[in-house]
């Protein structure tokens, strides 16, 4: 794999790019405050724009040639909308997992399938990547649609890995995948 870490990328109505320490109020704003937005995440809603601040913070830090966390941002206002980035990477076998989140506002309207095939494209088409990855919680029916959108196959259902947050009941957990030749297929069939 190459390691080329965070770029800029673009679609047709979106701009992927690094955080800033400015996108701190969008963030807390969209998605960081947004109790619809953490209930398949690991993380905890942000009390306060000082939180937000400080996460940001800590991943501008973090950038690296092997570091890949992108703000999907609207290119017709600026706006910040969510965030989408490799959680998990091995370079040996240059396999990914990619995650995404964006605030409840900005549900259906494609933006999250426009930024994962985005994403998707560059890691195979820049960084060399042999095999991505994503998850959903079984409930999140919506997330597993990304997927499928994006060309992902789904692999199989973990049982009981992960943690509802509406409910606080522990649910399956639905893996996706795709390779390279099967993206450039699904794509040039689209």
């Amino acid at each position: 794999m190459k390691e080329i870490g965070t770029k800029t990328l673009e679609t047709k109505r979106l701009i992927l790019r690094k955080y800033k320490i400015q996108d701190a109020e969008g963030m807390y704003k969209n998605w960081g405050s947004d109790p619809n937005c953490n209930i398949y995440l690991p993380w905890e809603i942000h009390e306060n724009i000082e939180c937000t601040k400080s996460i940001i913070s800590a991943w501008i830090n973090e950038y690296s040639d092997d570091k890949f966390n992108w703000i999907i941002e609207l290119k017709e206002n600026h706006e910040v909308i969510g965030g989408i980035n490799v959680v998990k990477l091995n370079k040996i076998t240059s396999i990914c997992e990619i995650g995404y989140c964006i605030g409840s506002k900005f549900w259906n309207k494609g933006y999250t399938t426009e930024a994962l095939n985005k994403v998707i494209e560059f890691l195979f088409e820049e960084c060399e990547m042999y095999l991505i990855e994503a998850k959903h919680h079984a409930s999140n029916v919506a997330s597993g649609k990304v997927m499928e959108k994006s060309g992902m196959i789904k692999e199989c259902e973990l049982r009981n890995r992960a943690l509802n947050r509406r409910n606080n009941k522990i649910e399956n957990l639905v893996v996706y995948s795709i390779k390279k030749e099967e993206f450039n297929k699904y794509k040039n069939s689209h």
